[in-house]
């Protein structure tokens, strides 16, 4: 499997991990808002105060964006691009979104794919001070009560990257049981899910979120990503039993690399090591 050197030694806990409990609902994100402040009220307005989103269409302006690039000092191991800042409506077709703390105020870890609105095909990381809904678009979210995803220096990659922390509970009103996980760099996507599963004694498990980065990619259509850089988003995915009983991740994902390819479908199992990260929230069904 592929592997990427880190500037940083890999630290022992692979899986960062906080059970929770938390629950599923939808909202509109309200037009003229910042996408960070828009998606802070959705939770809020259930009694969350982080969680986990999900989207299809939706429209963005002002927007700002960044890139997966190469690294130009060496400090990390990969690393962004300059800002675009597109002129008018960009239209997004799809995105995935953690919602947490950095810093002490809200901030939001977003990739997704969008067209801008000289009809350019993008994707990439959204940014929270320069994203504003131009139009009211609805999102799936997962709210969580018990666990904040904060962002905190990360001596394995040099970077500042959310994880789950636990957190006092807000009372909100939840339905299932729930883990809020960070993966680290090099260790294969669904092989660390399904051992996660199963050393918590977990038999099916829905996947909330899902923001992050894989070395290259390999799908189960065939496609081969081979930039190492990317940045991707989950647009559905599940632990479930396969036809030999054991559990199985089916991992569907959109992504952009660093030369701007953007690919899409299911990821294989065994052969899609995390490059800097992936944060996501696990719905324990079963």
């Amino acid at each position: 499997m592929r592997v990427i050197k880190q500037p940083g030694a890999p630290g022992a806990e692979r899986i960062q991990w906080v059970e929770a409990r938390g629950r599923a609902f939808a909202f509109t994100l309200q037009a003229g808002l910042p996408l960070l402040e828009a998606a802070r009220r959705g939770l809020a307005a259930e009694g969350f105060t982080g969680g986990v989103l999900n989207f299809g269409a939706g429209a963005l302006r002002p927007f700002g964006y960044v890139m997966p690039a190469l690294s130009k000092t060496g400090e990390n191991a990969a690393f962004y691009s300059d800002t675009f800042r597109p002129e008018g409506v960009t239209r997004v077709r799809l995105g995935s979104m953690t919602l947490g703390m950095r810093d002490g105020a809200p901030f939001f870890h977003c990739h997704g794919l969008w067209t801008e609105a000289d009809g350019k095909t993008s994707g990439g990381h959204m940014l929270p001070d320069e994203t504003v809904v131009a139009e009211p678009f609805e999102v799936e979210a997962f709210g969580l009560d018990g666990a904040m995803f904060t962002a905190e220096p990360d001596p394995e990659t040099n970077f500042k990257l959310f994880g789950p922390l636990a957190a006092a509970s807000t009372g909100a009103r939840t339905t299932r049981r729930a883990f809020a996980l960070r993966l680290r760099p090099n260790q294969d996507f669904a092989g660390c899910l399904e051992a996660f599963c199963r050393a918590h004694g977990i038999a099916r498990a829905r996947i909330h979120g899902g923001v992050g980065s894989t070395i290259g990619a390999r799908f189960t259509h065939g496609g081969v990503t081979e930039p190492f850089a990317t940045e991707l988003a989950i647009t559905s995915g599940a632990i479930v039993p396969g036809a030999s009983g054991a559990l199985e991740a089916a991992l569907d994902v959109a992504l952009i690399d660093y030369t701007g390819g953007i690919a899409e479908g299911r990821l294989v199992r065994g052969d899609n090591p995390v490059l800097m990260t992936i944060e996501l929230v696990l719905e324990v069904v079963e």
